[in-house]
């Protein structure tokens, strides 16, 4: 699908309801003007920021003027309204044509809507009985070199736990030392 038609779907969205503001107006206008290549010249765009003439009329007619100018020109409008309102660009109907899902395509906002549906108490809980288990299974081996390694581990972790529960799993690991 072309631009010009893109655009043309899309100029009821734009120009209904003061979508856009006069300031988001004139950022695009500025953009056009400035853009190499030049899309809108300066008396052209000093006709699209004329503050006398309202809003929805030099939008609109900016509209059809890039329309009759061709692909390029659309296209350039379109990068303007990415930078200058993004969150409009988004929600513009072509756009929203664009992104029609594909049966066999993963839909990755529903997915990760799916993974952080769960909240932090259930990390907390998975978290916790993984390092349960993990201790359990490394203070448990009878080999010394294990004990050894956790001894040298929690010897060096003041910071990670705190002193209080470095001195206990020291004990804990000296007795399993000494049986």
């Amino acid at each position: 699908q072309s631009y010009c038609h893109r655009l043309q779907h899309d100029m009821y969205f734009l120009t209904s309801t003061s979508r856009l503001n006069e300031q988001v107006v004139d950022k695009i206008v500025l953009q056009l003007n400035r853009v190499y290549p030049q899309i809108l010249t300066n008396e052209e765009a000093e006709k699209f920021r004329n503050p006398k003439a309202l809003l929805h009329t030099r939008l609109s007619d900016l509209l059809k003027h890039l329309q009759k100018k061709g692909d390029r020109h659309c296209q350039e409008f379109y990068r303007a309204l990415q930078i200058n309102a993004e969150q409009l660009f988004n929600d513009l109907p072509s756009r929203k044509i664009l992104k029609t899902p594909d049966p066999t395509e993963i839909d990755t906002d529903k997915e990760q809507y799916m993974l952080n549906d769960r909240g932090p108490v259930f990390f907390l809980a998975c978290f916790s009985v993984a390092a349960g288990l993990a201790l359990f299974w490394y203070c448990c081996n009878s080999e010394n070199q294990v004990i050894g390694g956790a001894r040298r581990i929690l010897g060096f972790s003041p910071i990670i736990i705190g002193r209080h529960v470095r001195n206990i799993c020291m004990l804990y690991l000296e007795d399993m030392s000494r049986n």
